[in-house]
C-alpha cells in the first residue's frame, strides 16, 4: 500500500470512496506477493495490482457493491477449469484477497483515528503495523506501533503481541488472536544503511543505496576522508566522529544494515563492538581473508563469541570477482538486498 500513497491521498482528497484490495495469503506459484495492493474507484479507475492481470477483472466486479455499501469481503482465487484465464490464476497457484471500501471513508471515530495514524506514519517514514479484521461486513482496523501503543479499534494483549511478532519477523501475515483472524500488514520505516568509512567504495555504495530507497548514514572520524570525498549522490547524513559517538543515536534494528569500509582497525572495531550485540540485519566488513582473520582475533580477545563474530559477512559482498570500487559497491549492495529479501 505504501507505494500507492500518492494516489490514495489524491483519491481521498476528492472525497470519492474507493476500494482497497490486498493479497493476504498465497499458495504455490502466485504472481504477486502477500501485501500487494490495488485500489479501485467507483469509476473503475485502477492503481496497483494484486495478480498482474489474472484476477483484476473479478476484483473490480466485486468492488463495486462494496464501495456503495461500505463493506469488506474475503475472496479466494485458484485455477478454474472452464474460466482460468478470466477469473483464475493461469500460473497454477492460489491466493486470497481481502477487498474493502477504504477505511478513510468510514465515519466511525476509531476508523478515522486508524487512517489518520497510518497516513502520518506512511508520509513521515515512521513504522507501524496495520491490523485488519478478516471478516465480511463493516471494516475494523487497528494501528499498532513498535512501542505497543495503538490507534483505532481496541486491541488486547494477544493481538498486540501478534502484530509486534509480525513486525520483528518483517513480513505481512494472517494472524489468529482473541478469537478472530486478522491480517497484519507491516509498514517499516525506510531501510537504513550505515557505512563506516568514507572512501571510493562508499561513493558508489551510497549512490546504489539511494537508488533502492535506503536511508544512508556515513560515519568517519577522519575529516580528510569525510569532508573531501566527492559523492555523486550525497548521503542523508554524514558524521565526522567515531562510530561509538554516533551509533547510539540510531535504532540498530532488523531494518538496519551496516557496511564497515574504513580499513582502519581502530574505526572498524569501534563500530563492531556496538553492532555485533545489536539487532541489525546485516554486518559486512571490507578486507581480505587474512585481514578478517586478524579482525576475528581482536574481537575474540575483546570477549566476543564465535557466534557473534560469525554474523560478519567477510570478505564483504557477493562473489562477482569485483575489481573496481564501483563493482565492489555493487557486490555489497547485492548482498544487502539478498539478506533484505530473505524476509519477504
Amino acid at each position: 500500500m505504501k507505494e500507492l500513497l500518492p494516489q490514495i491521498e489524491a483519491w481521498t482528497q476528492r472525497q470519492a470512496p474507493f476500494a482497497l484490495a490486498t493479497v493476504i495469503q498465497t499458495w504455490g506459484s502466485s504472481p504477486r506477493p502477500v501485501g500487494s495492493s490495488m485500489i479501485v474507484s467507483s469509476e473503475m479507475e485502477l492503481a496497483g495490482s494484486v495478480s498482474g492481470g489474472c484476477v483484476e477483472g473479478a476484483v473490480i466486479r466485486e468492488a463495486m457493491p462494496l464501495i456503495e455499501q461500505g463493506a469488506a469481503r474475503r475472496l479466494a482465487f485458484g485455477v478454474a477449469d472452464e474460466d482460468a484465464w478470466a477469473v483464475g490464476l493461469s500460473c497454477g497457484g492460489k491466493m486470497q484477497v481481502f477487498l474493502e471500501r477504504f477505511f478513510a471513508f468510514d465515519t466511525h471515530p476509531d476508523e478515522q483515528a486508524a487512517w489518520q495514524g497510518l497516513h502520518s506514519c506512511l508520509s513521515g517514514n515512521e513504522p507501524c503495523i496495520l491490523l485488519t479484521l478478516l471478516q465480511d461486513g463493516p471494516g475494523r482496523h487497528t494501528l499498532v506501533f513498535p512501542d505497543g501503543s495503538t490507534l483505532g479499534r481496541p486491541a488486547g494483549p494477544d493481538l498486540k503481541a501478534a502484530a509486534l511478532q509480525a513486525y520483528r519477523e518483517r513480513r505481512h501475515q494472517v494472524v489468529e488472536a482473541e478469537g478472530a483472524t486478522y491480517f497484519a500488514q507491516v509498514f517499516p520505516r525506510r531501510s537504513r544503511l550505515i557505512i563506516i568509512g568514507a572512501a571510493h567504495v562508499t561513493v558508489g555504495l551510497v549512490q546504489l543505496a539511494s537508488l533502492f530507497d535506503f536511508e544512508t548514514i556515513v560515519i568517519d572520524p577522519r575529516g580528510v576522508f569525510a569532508n573531501k570525498t566527492q559523492f555523486a549522490a550525497p548521503p542523508d547524513q554524514l558524521f565526522v566522529q567515531y562510530p561509538a559517538e554516533v551509533l547510539t543515536q540510531f535504532e540498530l534494528d532488523a531494518y538496519t544494515y551496516a557496511a564497515i569500509l574504513s580499513h582502519d582497525p581502530k574505526i572498524d572495531d569501534n563500530a563492531l563492538h556496538l553492532l555485533l550485540p545489536s539487532g541489525v540485519a546485516y554486518i559486512g566488513a571490507l578486507g581480505s581473508k587474512k585481514t578478517h582473520a586478524k579482525r576475528v582475533a581482536r574481537l575474540m580477545a575483546a570477549g566476543f563469541s564465535e557466534a557473534a563474530i560469525s554474523r560478519i559477512h567477510a570478505p564483504i559482498g557477493l562473489d562477482i570477482n569485483a575489481k573496481t570500487p564501483q563493482e565492489i559497491a555493487m557486490s555489497i549492495m547485492g548482498e544487502i538486498i539478498k539478506v533484505k529479501n530473505t524476509y519477504l
